[in-house]
């Protein structure tokens, strides 16, 4: 419980340090948060005139894939406003810039994790929660579980980020195949889960955990099923786990770039 207790100061201070850093530039930062709240609304009115064209599909309707956006964007927004390193991860690992992650009494991941907020997924984080009350309208206990499933798509972002920027370790430049991966479960994840089947189906459960943003979090919310919730919880662990896992294996092939840097 102190170590928790420990961890969350860190990541407190940390979070304090970055959007003081953000607002520095204050021009830059609301611009691209604005750009991304834009960005994401217009993906919500693609959504709308499609729904009004084709009112169900396969049962899913309108709200079910604002909902579906909402949770996707602000578990997205959250993991990068307090993680934006994760992002980043597979080029710091390649040029060789962990050198002073490793100086830190803590565990390395943690800190290199929580050093850098992402400004544009201010946006994101904002845009979910907006977009979830104005249009789906939810009721106290729905809107509880929702902002806990934004947890959960959020642990599942880290996770899976870590896991494919760990890949640095193993291939060297794996810069362009981390970003292609996290595109596809981002992809993947923003798209009615029926309209997927077999063998896709099966993919988006294990190499590409879409199904843990899409399925089980709508799921849950439409059905105020805590089973499903937990089952979303339990992917998102999973993933988290196994990213945690790969970095500190990989940790040990991890050669020094050599670099002087300074950190205030």
């Amino acid at each position: 419980m102190n170590m928790l207790s420990s961890y969350l100061k860190l990541a407190a201070a940390y979070t304090s340090i970055n959007f003081k850093s953000l607002l520095a530039y204050r021009g830059a930062f609301i611009s691209q948060m604005v750009a991304m709240f834009i960005n994401d609304s217009v993906w919500i009115a693609f959504w709308c005139l499609f729904f009004t064209r084709f009112p169900v599909v396969k049962g899913w309707g309108v709200n079910d894939v604002i909902t579906l956006w909402a949770i996707a964007a602000s578990g997205f927004g959250l993991a990068h406003v307090f993680m934006g390193n994760a992002l980043a991860l597979p080029g710091i690992i390649m040029r060789g810039e962990l050198d002073s992650w490793l100086l830190y009494p803590r565990a390395v991941l943690p800190h290199l994790l929580l050093g850098k907020s992402s400004a544009s997924a201010w946006g994101d984080a904002l845009f979910g929660v907006v977009v979830y009350l104005l249009f789906v309208k939810p009721d106290l206990p729905h809107f509880i579980l929702f902002l806990l499933l934004i947890c959960s798509v959020a642990v599942l972002f880290i996770g899976f980020s870590v896991f494919t920027g760990s890949l640095a370790f193993f291939f060297g430049s794996a810069e362009s195949v981390s970003v292609q991966l996290r595109f596809a479960l981002i992809t993947f994840s923003t798209y009615p889960s029926p309209i997927f089947q077999g063998f896709v189906k099966v993919l988006l459960f294990t190499l590409i955990p879409a199904m843990f943003v899409s399925h089980l979090p709508v799921s849950a919310l439409r059905n105020m099923s805590l089973v499903d919730a937990a089952y979303s919880f339990a992917g998102a662990i999973g993933v988290l786990a196994m990213g945690v896992a790969t970095f500190y294996f990989g940790l040990r092939r991890y050669e020094s770039g050599n670099l002087m840097e300074m950190r205030g």
